[in-house]
């Protein structure tokens, strides 16, 4: 048994999202991160399924596997950077290394660079004390549920001891030096060439993430003239008081300077809230309905349907059952809202957060992406984005986060339960009542949407209190 492998019971790894926890404390230590790393490069040395991987014509694949590795702007993400190229190159992998870069970029290189894998070390729109670890396939879409299992055994087993390669076969790490060059050109890509943002003022509050080169420069060499915002990372003011989770600053120079649009970022870009020239936020439901509408009138909708989260609002599927369109429900992730797109055949999803994916263009959430599509449909429509996000009205939503200290099936918490049914009761098909925990915070949340805000707010803080008593907390 080696030493440096944990000797303790075998927790779960990977979550809805990959792997996160706070920096420095397992799992996110260098030592798993090295195991990792082992852990990636062996499954992509076959086909996911301990089988040899074939190239063309059933071919046997000779050539060196190829692992692409980005992170966001924690400090942490330079250490975690380093353990997990040492833990791929200790397999006979070569590493792809292309420092801070968004996670629909990192996606994207991943497949137009043939690479065999990417990871992105990110904790999304999580405060910077907090990191992780996500992984795609060489196709650009989040690894398999089969493939992660095989991962988290090998962590624990060290099933990849047996195949360690001689000296001269360890792998080596480049540096690419134009990844955000090649990430810029293909963002610009999305954009209808006959279109231009020329006229238009837009604020940009990249988080202080891994959007704070790519996004500005889009937007500057598309036409706009561009206000940035929270541009400055210094590896600890990522998502601080900035981004789609602090909206605020960027809604005050929209004001201040009377900009046409603000776009807010997370910390890895892959989600993105936008503010109307009036200053009110416009979420994710409301960009899903405004842009469906759009790509059914141009024939760009194929099943004439969308993907959207159990947390979208009633309001969506109101709007667009309007001009016939229909609107799945897959569970809460933007990596369940693809697996149900590419089962169906459908082009577009997303969820109210921010997360929006079009896979006419990438294969993941892109709040870059996403605000480009926007910004075509407001100047090829020429409408201020005020007016489009009217396509969508919203019933009365609230959502109330209870921090848990443990994830107890809600079913066996017999005073929940008791509420969720009466509040289901009350409400009469009048609205609906979602309670679930998240999938990367020791949270639970109780989201109801009904007629009467007074009342859904009553209800959700009477389930939110049961939950505080059983599972709340202390202090």
């Amino acid at each position: 048994m080696n030493s440096d492998r944990p000797q303790t019971a075998r927790p779960r790894l990977f979550g809805t999202d990959g792997i996160r926890g706070i920096a420095n404390q397992e799992p996110m230590t260098s030592e798993t991160s090295l195991r990792l790393g082992r852990a990636i490069a062996r499954v992509v040395g076959d086909d996911g399924a301990g089988r040899p991987a074939r190239g063309a014509l059933g071919r046997k694949r000779t050539h060196r596997r190829r692992i692409l590795v980005g992170k966001d702007t924690r400090l942490s993400g330079y250490m975690f950077e380093t353990a997990l190229a040492s833990g791929i190159c200790s397999m006979g992998a070569d590493v792809l290394l292309v420092g801070p870069l968004p996670t629909p970029g990192v996606a994207f290189l991943t497949r137009s660079m043939r690479a065999d894998a990417g990871v992105v070390i990110s904790a999304s729109h999580n405060p910077y004390q907090d990191n992780g670890i996500k992984f795609f396939s060489g196709d650009g879409f989040k690894l398999p549920d089969e493939w992660e299992r095989r991962m988290e055994a090998m962590v624990w087993d060290g099933a990849y001891d047996a195949h360690r390669p001689a000296a001269t076969e360890i792998g080596k790490a480049y540096r690419i030096a134009d990844a955000l060059g090649r990430t810029i050109a293909f963002l610009k890509s999305a954009f209808p060439s006959h279109l231009t943002l020329e006229g238009l003022k837009i604020v940009v509050d990249c988080a202080n993430g891994a959007g704070y080169r790519v996004a500005p420069e889009v937007l500057k060499e598309l036409g706009a003239e561009v206000i940035p915002v929270a541009v400055e990372p210094d590896g600890t003011n990522i998502n601080l008081d900035c981004g789609s989770v602090y909206p605020e600053k960027a809604r005050a120079a929209l004001l201040e300077h009377g900009a046409d649009l603000a776009v807010c970022l997370d910390g890895d870009a892959d989600r993105v809230l936008l503010i109307d020239e009036r200053g009110e936020l416009v979420d994710g439901d409301e960009v899903l309905a405004m842009c469906a509408v759009e790509m059914k009138r141009a024939g760009r909708l194929p099943t004439g349907a969308v993907v959207a989260t159990v947390m979208s609002n009633m309001g969506l599927d109101i709007a667009l059952r309007e001009h016939g369109i229909g609107v799945l429900r897959a569970a809460i992730g933007d990596r369940y809202v693809v697996e149900a797109m590419r089962r169906d055949g459908h082009n577009l999803g997303g969820e109210q957060s921010g997360h929006l994916v079009f896979l006419d263009h990438n294969t993941t959430g892109d709040g870059c992406l996403t605000a480009l599509q926007v910004l075509a449909l407001m100047t090829g429509r020429e409408k201020p984005l005020g007016e489009l996000r009217r396509i969508m009205g919203k019933l009365p939503q609230v959502i109330v986060n209870v921090p848990v200290r443990e994830k107890r099936p809600l079913s066996e918490l017999v005073q929940v339960r008791s509420r969720i049914d009466e509040s289901e009761h009350l409400l009469d098909g009048r609205g609906r009542v979602l309670v679930r925990y998240s999938g990367t915070e020791p949270l639970a949340r109780v989201m109801l949407e009904g007629e009467s805000e007074d009342e859904i707010r009553r209800l959700a803080q009477g389930i939110a209190d049961a939950i505080q008593t059983h599972l709340g907390v202390p202090g």
